[in-house]
């Protein structure tokens, strides 16, 4: 669907998956969209230019920008290049990440901390660079890809992703009551285990104590060496990652107070869904009891 009314939007780990899906789905609905890619230069000059080609093919804003979210310089320059080229921003779209999988013993704490910095701190720092602007013009919103993990069926080895995810929905949560008073609204999208067309599996990083994780290998390195097809072998055919993509051109194209806090993508079907409904029911009444009813929106809670 496209919009009578385009919005500039920034989405972050745009160069593959579900971040590169986005950028464009959200460009064909109308929007004028800058998609955050580290090192377009050099190590991602070819996604840029398959970028640059899908813009120009389908004549749509579609714009690469530097943005590599480990850095704070690096994530406050994008978006002042953003404000610089549009004279506003009103949507993110958290979506840098790196997966990894392995024994959760042999990840030493800086591979933890590493992951955590990607998938929790990235997105602290462009906040820290875009909300200024966004609480200043009283309007915006926030969209957090996250992950069924958090609170769906959560397999093994693959601890350090998950820690991480679980982490930055907690995060997500926060900023949604205390950005409320601000009109931005904040919409969290939980993909399922998607194990083809992101590249999750395929790129994914491994334990640096390989002496630890061989360890394991006698007991468990068939079933981590199956994982992904395991994982997969839940996910109807007929699923497609583009759904993704789709859920977050929906929510941009809402009405600004009508977005719901969760929406789930989950053709695996693995749980989420059903104990975010609860935890999210309990926050609600909680923030009742507290008398902080004014910082839920109406999509709180089902």
């Amino acid at each position: 669907m496209t919009t009578d009314t385009p919005l500039t939007v920034l989405v972050t780990g745009a160069s593959s998956g579900f971040g590169a899906l986005t950028v464009r789905a959200l460009a064909d609905a109308g929007h004028s969209v800058y998609a955050g890619i580290r090192q377009t230069a050099t190590r991602n000059a070819p996604a840029v230019a398959e970028l640059d080609r899908y813009a120009a093919e389908h004549g749509v804003a579609l714009y690469a920008v530097d943005l590599d979210v480990t850095s704070q310089d690096s994530a406050d320059a994008a978006v002042a290049r953003v404000l610089a080229a549009e004279g506003r921003l009103d949507v993110l779209v958290h979506n840098a990440g790196h997966m990894v999988t392995g024994p959760a013993e042999a990840f030493t704490p800086e591979q933890l901390a590493q992951s955590y910095d990607v998938n929790v701190l990235g997105a602290q720092r462009v906040n820290r660079a875009a909300l200024p602007h966004l609480r200043e013009r009283g309007e915006g919103l926030l969209v957090w890809i996250g992950s069924s993990s958090t609170r769906g069926g959560c397999p093994p080895f693959l601890a350090p992703y998950f820690a991480a995810k679980a982490a930055m929905d907690a995060l997500a949560v926060s900023y949604a009551a205390e950005l409320v008073r601000f009109g931005i609204d904040t919409a969290i999208v939980v993909p399922g285990a998607f194990t083809s067309g992101t590249n999750h599996f395929a790129h994914a990083g491994t334990p640096a104590d390989t002496g630890r994780a061989a360890a394991y290998d006698e007991r468990y390195g068939s079933l981590l060496a199956g994982l992904d097809k395991r994982l997969g072998a839940l996910v109807p055919p007929d699923a497609d990652v583009a759904e993704v993509a789709e859920a977050v051109v929906r929510l941009v194209d809402l009405p600004a107070g009508r977005r719901p806090l969760r929406t789930h993508v989950d053709p695996s079907r693995d749980g989420s869904e059903v104990v975010s409904a609860v935890a999210d029911r309990i926050r609600v009444d909680f923030f009742r009891r507290a008398g902080l009813e004014d910082l839920l929106t109406a999509g709180s809670s089902l």
